[in-house]
């Protein structure tokens, strides 16, 4: 055996990250490392006769030993380094089954070391803090720490910081971690309420879906702790996301989620509120409440609904901290904690979760830091983990960002409660994710009348003989003399007793719950009717918003060195506000933006190069010609204004979506906005849009005036990027749910962004936003359509001679423009065109009144869209015997023609077929 071949067992690149961070700051690596390079670089600068040589080492050794260090030292030195790297690899965290051998390569002979050194005396025994011990003492050593209940994987982390904090805490504090007998009461009370909760569960109501946590019971306890370890740190709040699986468990034991309302909603009996929607099934719903932490503290909880699409409520609950974060705590994520609590399968194998996990570190999107637990059951469904992900854990997507990650065994309570405890702790001090993967089972089928021995039969012999984890902890208890076995007997009686007396309505009192800020905000704010949609509020502003707003965006600080076309495109906005005072559609939206930033309300806007726009119009942030530095005019309104929120965002759709519409829940004075490249992107946010947009208000009661700009017209760029899809957002609408609008003026787009928080409810809105109409000649607005006025649903036709109408044209968006062009060009009087600005909720009211002026015309629908895309089948759903026919694109399965000159042929045939008589 080569005698270096020990140093195949260290991580390269990790050596030379810590010979570089040695030669900035010795003080910074380990004592171990910092005696290991010092002998390096005295064995690279002299000779072995002391004669300095010509050049000290630039790289991190990869055959040298330290100088007075024998061979035998260093491949000590490299064994307990590979215990670090793997020694999670043979930990001992599986509760019910062998692991699989990983090929750990920890055994001595893997290091040119052999049971022959056992008694030998080693220095690096240092580096476990044991001092010089005998090797049998070093191997015992690592493997009490490395090959315990939790698995530490670490490593592979690049900041020298962080990784000597972490190995302090893992390799001294994780030793003597030894909670006093009132703690382990704590655990042991937490246990019992879980597992006798789910027991009486399935005992009363035998063969109804729970979705139980029973195998994951120490998940209760481990949330416990997440939450009094933070308020103890600084933390007023805690946001979970969880799906279905113990959600009960955690609405009564974590939540205070009374017994009554639970109990009822499994008997039938609960009065469901349907004032707002249909409601969801109750392992869906959300839940907030204040609870006093065993540290003395109050910490406010919140569980988001979610719906059964897995992870989905991920980028919620972070868009929803984020909000927090920005508008109650002063910027200070410490103050609240985001939890996201997976499944394995799940975590592993939704896409959603590497996106999610890609925000952790974006000025737009970060948190502070997420702690992620996953409650690993070692299936999905009832799909065994060998057939369900390719990595060896489901929590390898950490790495991508250099998080840690601790396996640990669900049977043994303390060390969840050591591991999760220290994860807080890492999360409060640098601010970055962390995850928890607490390997347990589950005892039944994916629900309550599951069978899984299918496809499972060995596991669940297994688990069908294995104690839960409250006997597995009491019995432990027992035999250390901690406590007594009438202690626990007593504490079991008087649980179930409590939960009899809670299905016998035995009242229990709720927690009390102090609405916080923004949540009063909400609460201000009033379910929609329907005759608030027959018109829209005044949203104008004053002339003296438009003059400051338009010289902000007109200037740019001295010293500040813009491109040559933007100072061209500078010129033109000091022209549109200040001469010929028409504004362009950038101008328009950019002053919608000023004046909310102005009136003290938040303005968010994120998307894929939204700061410029997909197709350069917006151009919200400058860079500086030289120096690259941004500069955002809207900024520069007037003192102590609330500043713009516009970040370019990941290359996310389902992600990002999410993300904003987590925080418009939040905050109900925010606009908050998602612009898609293209509309058919959206696409790849479709179960955001189902599960979220449109049903929240029908599902949950809970109201979002999230924005979705999707930018949609046939002009000939192909199947891609024609179609925003504004048929599926028409199928879904219903009940006054959301708006969906296809907008043709800057004004009135103007007024479309106002009027979302103008209204004294909250309603998403998706926007078929323009794309060649950004630059169309005729697409300007005058000024005085922004000082008076509000959003016009219905546009109605000022060319066509009322009398002589024979035909109105119906139509929306873009192709408004190919039709006044024709009508223009041929003078056809006899033909009217009516813009239908906004499609859904279906403006009746003011249609009807535009339709009375053509009592003897007949009414066609124009789109640019396929026959059964656009809005065709949900205006003749609509109107029915009113509308006469459709002129339209052939039925076709994709959106539009590759090529150009179909296109325009196609433009051209649709035009003339809408005229003819």
């Amino acid at each position: 055996m080569d005698k270096y071949t020990y140093i195949a067992n260290a991580h390269g690149a990790y050596i030379d990250e810590l010979y570089k961070a040695y030669q900035q700051d010795p003080e910074s690596v380990d004592f171990g490392w910092r005696k290991f390079f010092e002998g390096y670089e005295f064995s690279t600068t002299y000779t072995e006769n002391g004669h300095e040589t010509a050049e000290a080492p630039t790289a991190a050794p990869a055959k040298a030993t330290a100088a007075g260090e024998s061979d035998k030292e260093v491949a000590v030195r490299n064994f307990i380094y590979a215990y670090r790297s793997r020694g999670h690899l043979r930990s001992k965290t599986n509760p019910v089954r062998e692991r699989k051998d990983r090929k750990a390569l920890l055994d001595l002979k893997d290091f040119g070391l052999s049971e022959a050194d056992l008694d030998t005396v080693f220095q690096v025994g240092e580096i476990v803090g044991i001092g010089p011990a005998k090797l049998r003492d070093i191997v015992a050593a690592v493997q009490k720490i490395y090959e315990g209940p939790i698995g530490y994987e670490y490593m592979y982390i690049r900041d020298p910081e962080v990784l000597s904090w972490l190995q302090n805490k893992i390799e001294n504090e994780s030793l003597n971690f030894n909670p006093g007998i009132e703690y382990k009461k704590r655990i042991l009370s937490k246990l019992n309420e879980a597992v006798v909760f789910e027991n009486f569960l399935h005992t009363k109501f035998l063969g109804q879906k729970r979705f139980s946590l029973e195998g994951g019971e120490t998940t209760i306890p481990a949330l416990d702790a997440i939450i009094d370890k933070a308020s103890e740190l600084g933390a007023k709040e805690v946001v979970i996301g969880m799906a279905h699986r113990g959600r009960l468990n955690v609405l009564a034991n974590i939540m205070g989620k009374t017994y009554e309302q639970i109990f009822s909603e499994f008997e039938g009996t609960a009065t469901p509120d349907l004032t707002m929607g249909d409601g969801d099934v109750k392992y869906h719903m959300g839940f907030s409440s204040e609870v006093d932490t065993p540290s003395g503290n109050k910490v406010n909880l919140k569980l988001a609904p979610n719906p059964s699409h897995l992870e989905a409520v991920n980028p919620v609950v972070e868009g929803f901290v984020r909000a927090k974060i920005d508008c109650m705590y002063d910027r200070n994520p410490k103050q609240i904690v985001p939890i996201l609590i997976h499944g394995d399968a799940a975590v592993a194998g939704q896409g959603i979760v590497y996106e999610v996990t890609q925000m952790a570190k974006l000025s737009g999107y970060q948190t502070g830091g997420t702690i992620h637990f996953v409650i690993n059951n070692q299936v999905g469904f009832t799909t065994d983990f060998e057939d369900a992900r390719s990595s060896i854990y489901c929590t390898d997507v950490a790495k991508i960002i250099d998080a840690p990650v601790l396996h640990v065994n669900g049977d043994d309570p303390e060390a969840v409660v050591f591991a999760v405890r220290l994860a807080t702790e890492y999360r409060q001090k640098f601010g970055n994710d962390i995850f928890i993967d607490m390997v347990c089972y589950r005892r039944h089928g994916h629900n309550e009348a599951d069978e899984p021995k299918f496809t499972q039969p060995h596991l669940y012999n297994l688990i069908s003989k294995h104690p839960n984890p409250r006997e597995v902890y009491n019995k432990e208890l027992i035999s250390k003399g901690d406590i007594n076995a009438e202690l626990a007997k007593t504490m079991d009686k008087e649980f179930r007793q409590m939960l009899q007396d809670r299905l016998d309505m035995v009242k229990q009192k709720p927690l009390p719950y102090n609405y916080q800020t923004l949540e009063k905000e909400w609460k201000e704010l009033r379910r929609s009717k329907p005759e608030d949609f027959n018109q829209s509020p005044e949203t104008g502003i004053a002339e003296e918003v438009i003059q400051k707003v338009g010289t902000a965006l007109s200037n740019v600080p001295q010293g500040f060195k813009p491109l040559k076309q933007i100072e061209k495109l500078l010129k033109e906005r000091k022209e549109m506000f200040f001469e010929t005072r028409q504004l362009n559609w950038a101008a328009a939206e950019l002053l919608a933006y000023g004046s909310i930033l102005a009136e003290g309300r938040v303005v968010r806007l994120s998307g894929q190069d939204v700061q410029r726009g997909t197709f350069s119009h917006r151009h919200a942030v400058l860079r500086d010609a030289n120096t690259s530095a941004p500069y955002s005019n809207l900024n520069y309104i007037q003192e102590d204004q609330v500043k713009l929120e516009i970040y370019n965002s990941l290359l996310s759709e389902y992600g990002v979506l999410g993300f904003e519409f987590g925080y418009a829940m939040a905050n109900p004075n925010a606009l908050v906005i998602w612009e898609a490249q293209f509309g058919d992107f959206a696409n790849g946010a479709q179960v955001m849009i189902d599960q979220f947009i449109a049903a929240t208000e029908s599902k949950w009661q809970r109201m979002n005036g999230v924005v979705m700009l999707l930018p949609h017209g046939y002009e000939g760029q192909g199947p891609e990027h024609s179609n925003a899809r504004p048929e599926r957002f028409l199928q879904l609408a219903a009940e006054n749910n959301m708006f969906v609008t296809n907008i043709t003026t800057p004004a009135n787009f103007f007024h479309f962004l106002r009027r979302q928080l103008a209204l004294p409810f909250r309603k998403p809105a998706i926007n078929m936003a323009p794309k060649s109409l950004l630059r169309h000649p005729n697409v300007v607005s005058p000024i005085e359509e922004f000082t008076k006025g509000g959003f016009r649903e219905v546009i109605g036709d000022n060319y066509a001679s009322a009398k002589s109408v024979k035909k109105v044209l119906l139509c929306t968006g873009k192709v408004y423009f190919d039709l006044l062009e024709e009508q223009q060009k041929n003078k056809r009087k006899d033909v009217a065109l009516i813009r239908m600005e906004q499609l859904a909720p279906f403006p009746k009211v003011q249609l009807e009144a535009e339709l009375k002026k053509y009592k003897n015309a007949k009414v066609y629908w124009v789109q640019e869209e396929p026959e059964n895309m656009g809005g065709w089948m949900y205006i003749l759903r609509i109107m029915r015997n009113g509308i006469e026919d459709v002129v339209a694109r052939k039925p076709s399965a994709s959106p539009a023609t590759g090529y150009n000159k179909i296109h325009g042929k196609e433009q051209l045939e649709l035009v003339e077929r809408a005229f003819a008589i």
